[in-house]
């Protein structure tokens, strides 16, 4: 860009000394006045962009009152370590990420999730530094300090987002690579042709200068940039993060989305609904023995189980052995025989008889229960089911991307009759179920060859190998640092509605972009014959180098100015 605006100057001031006249000393002084506030015009709409990040990093806490050798001190964030017992008191911001242990509260976390309404905070709740503490008090143990926290991954991300480059920027590059040279024939061009007319160094110099300073590219290569700072910065005041440009322009061409139930589309925290045994066993049977089973599992169901046997005040052994089997059950030893928890194909595999139960087994399946069979010394002594419930959010958002003409799908383990009555109550009919977790990636990759653009929308957890596989991975909820990884785009609430949020932002930057693409390349197109002297034969009228630096700067202010207008963009539910 500099090398034809250096060429321009340049010309009109060299000129100038060696022909003695001083004539265009006033040009070369002006055309760089103006240059000069067109760039600072640039720099101040570029720092409105990205002062959302700026106020981020603002909002960090500044003290924190640590517990150390049983004494309340307080003492400067910096020195804050992981593992030390933070208090919080009304009005304080929070210093640093962590899980409380003790207290309890509400949050205002606006500012990291865009969510207007405080989050009450219990023990165990995870609390995120910078935001701040409403009514109560609390004490907390800090996990992450400094650069790890989320805060600082957070600014991390969107400032490298808005460095990357966006495919459709290409096309720019590859324009830029062959304009410049492509302008300097058409500017020495302009010269000898009007100097060849008999129309005189003067007037032949002054083209020249015009062509080379107006078609400086700097539009060009702003339109792409600018959009996607201003993009990924209103993204993130609403709690979403685009890892990158690509992700951000390839968002709005998805055209298939695969929500993974458990835990997404679900709270993950299914409840224990039926307990059924057979003639001649017991409730308190099946139950302690599907406990003991899954005391050491970190499954969701297995959380379940536990949380109901102890309800019941039932006393749960140590099992000898166990032996989780992914997306079929578990295996345990006891008093030295086996306990089989799982499901229909788990007890195919162990030549189980399960047509005592199989009746009951269809029925809870048939209501969209989990359903498990419990077998003690290879005998069947009945069934446990249990049921997620729905997130709030779900209904909404599948809604909102079926509007937006997606297709909806849902991927889960479950057997297939529960998926469906899942499926069926959020109006999806596209159901992927029996899947194993390390199958799901294979899913992915099957409808994209069948031509699909795929979005995968997930925990970030286990479905890191599907976020990764897809087109865009979306991670909800995404605090953990697998999220951060696998994810393309992590979406910090736990709202699913910020999924066809994060695709409408997405078709409205690009929608910026096409537009600031277009507006720079007819300003070039309108402008370069223009200031090559076009209508001079006709109509007397050349463009002064002056007006054509003028025309040049703003023609890049115009551009950064169009991607501010975005900075009015409202999510679609709050139009």
């Amino acid at each position: 860009m500099d090398t034809l605006v250096a060429l321009g100057v340049g010309s009109a001031y060299l000129y100038s000394i060696f022909s003695g006249s001083g004539h265009y000393y006033e040009t070369a002084a002006v055309l760089i006045t103006f240059i000069l506030l067109g760039k600072y015009l640039e720099a101040r709409a570029l720092g409105k962009s990205s002062q959302a990040i700026k106020n981020l990093i603002s909002l960090a806490a500044r003290t924190a009152r640590v517990v150390r050798e049983t004494k309340e001190i307080e003492i400067p964030v910096e020195e804050v370590l992981a593992g030390d017992v933070v208090i919080v008191r009304p009005g304080e911001k929070i210093p640093a990420d962590g899980q409380v242990i003790e207290g309890h509260s509400s949050v205002d976390e606006s500012m990291i999730t865009g969510e207007s309404f405080p989050v009450e905070k219990i023990k165990d709740s995870k609390v995120i530094g910078a935001t701040i503490n409403k009514s109560g008090s609390f004490k907390f143990l800090v996990s992450k300090v400094g650069r790890d926290t989320f805060l600082s991954q957070m600014v991390r991300l969107v400032e490298e987002a808005q460095g990357s480059k966006a495919p459709i920027q290409e096309l720019a590059d590859k324009v830029a690579a062959y304009f410049v040279p492509a302008v300097l024939a058409v500017g020495f061009l302009t010269f000898s042709v009007w100097l060849l007319s008999g129309a005189g160094m003067d007037f032949a110099l002054r083209n020249l200068v015009s062509v080379l300073i107006i078609a400086c590219p700097c539009a060009l290569g702003l339109a792409t940039p600018t959009a996607v700072m201003v993009a990924t910065t209103i993204a993130a005041r609403h709690g979403i993060l685009f890892k990158n440009a690509r992700s951000l322009e390839l968002a709005c061409k998805v055209n298939t989305i695969v929500f993974d139930k458990t835990g997404t589309l679900t709270k993950g925290k299914p409840r224990v609904t039926d307990i059924y045994f057979l003639p001649g066993k017991t409730e308190e049977e099946v139950l302690r023995f599907a406990a003991i089973a899954e005391k050491h599992s970190e499954h969701p169901l297995a959380e379940a189980i536990i949380f109901a046997a102890q309800n019941a005040n039932l006393e749960i052994p140590e099992p000898v052995g166990f032996n989780s089997l992914t997306g079929k059950g578990v295996i345990a030893r006891f008093n030295n025989e086996i306990i089989v928890l799982g499901t229909r194909k788990l007890f195919s595999e162990k030549k189980i008889d399960i047509s005592p139960v199989e009746e009951k087994l269809m029925e809870l399946e048939n209501q969209g229960k989990t359903a498990v069979i419990v077998a003690y010394k290879e005998e069947v002594f009945g069934v446990i089911a249990a049921a997620d419930t729905l997130k709030s959010s779900a209904g909404p958002a599948v809604e909102a991307l079926v509007k937006m003409g997606k297709q909806v799908y849902m991927i889960t383990g479950d057997n297939a009759k529960t998926a469906r009555v899942i499926a069926g109550q959020l109006a999806v009919s596209n159901v992927l179920s029996e899947v194993l977790p390390q199958d799901k990636s294979a899913k992915i990759s099957q409808l994209r060859e069948a031509g699909s653009i795929v979005a995968m929308v997930g925990d970030g957890i286990n479905d890191a190998p599907a976020l990764a596989q897809a087109d865009v991975g979306l991670a909800i909820g995404g605090g953990t640092d697998v999220a951060l990884e696998s994810a393309d785009v992590v979406l910090v609430k736990d709202d699913l509605r910020d999924v066809a949020t994060a695709m409408d932002l997405s078709r409205y930057a690009l929608k910026k972009i096409k537009q600031n693409l277009f507006w720079a390349f007819a300003y070039n197109v309108i402008a370069i014959p223009l200031a090559a002297g076009a209508l001079y034969p006709f109509f007397k009228f050349s463009l002064n180098p002056m007006v054509a630096g003028l025309a040049m700067a703003f023609s890049s202010v115009s551009v950064v100015s169009n991607s501010l207008l975005m900075s009015r963009y409202k999510k679609p539910d709050d139009r």
